[in-house]
């Protein structure tokens, strides 16, 4: 659902997205209502940071409530809490950038008690440059990205881990402005590394999924192949 926020309040926007959330259920269900509000004139369209998603639950428990179920703490940065219709995420941060999500993410790794799970999404990425085929946005976004690190390795203690991916590929050079399929990168750090491991081609994203259950010993996951002894193996001993 998309809206001038000069011709349609924000609130208005957010109203008729839950009405069509009420609306669309059933076996065929919508996975999820988004409140798209965005300002400019003609041609010159942006989006603004007040998206919303209201989403379905998913249809059987995920790493998240596994996690929780566990006892093990979890913290949603950006859409997480969308996405996952709040199931599994026990503290939420909404964010409006990357660099809000990014700093936000810094302060959780400072703050959070230890064994917690941190989960963060940037939606710059995809959002405002993927989808508008924004190259040059696209590229000063990894950019800033890059800058970033630094402070985010250095913040992390030796029993941290950090897992970088993407949900999927969203090439801002395509010639439309859709999701892309090539495969994404997942690239792992931790200040006990000594050394650096190929992971290798995955096969599914419940890779990812089963190996942070294994590092939290969590064995209610059946699916997936976990990389847990790959980054066991990369630590000092």
């Amino acid at each position: 659902m998309a809206a001038h926020e000069e011709i349609v309040k924000i609130e208005e926007l957010y109203r008729i997205c839950e009405v069509a959330r009420r609306l669309c259920v059933g076996p065929f269900s919508v996975a999820r209502i988004i409140a798209r509000p965005f300002l400019g004139r003609y041609p010159d369209y942006e989006r603004t940071a007040r998206r919303h998603d209201y989403s379905v639950s998913p249809p059987d428990k995920t790493l998240l409530d596994h996690l929780l179920a566990a006892g093990v703490p979890t913290y949603g940065i950006g859409k997480i809490q969308d996405i996952f219709n709040g199931c599994g995420v026990e503290n939420s941060t909404r964010t409006s950038s990357n660099a809000e999500g990014m700093n936000v993410l810094l302060e959780h790794i400072r703050t959070v008690p230890p064994g917690a799970f941190v989960f963060t999404n940037l939606v710059d990425f995809d959002m405002k440059y993927g989808h508008r085929n924004d190259a040059v946005g696209y590229a000063r976004a990894l950019e800033e990205f890059d800058a970033f690190l630094p402070q985010l390795l250095g913040a992390l203690k030796r029993t941290d881990l950090l897992l970088l991916t993407a949900d999927h590929g969203c090439d801002p050079t395509d010639v439309s402005t859709d999701h892309t399929r090539e495969y994404v990168p997942i690239l792992g750090y931790s200040p006990s590394f000594d050394r650096g491991l190929e992971l290798a081609q995955r096969e599914s994203f419940n890779d990812v999924a089963r190996t942070i259950a294994d590092i939290f010993g969590v064995t209610a996951l059946i699916r997936g192949t976990s990389f847990a002894e790959e980054i066991v193996k990369g630590c000092r001993i």
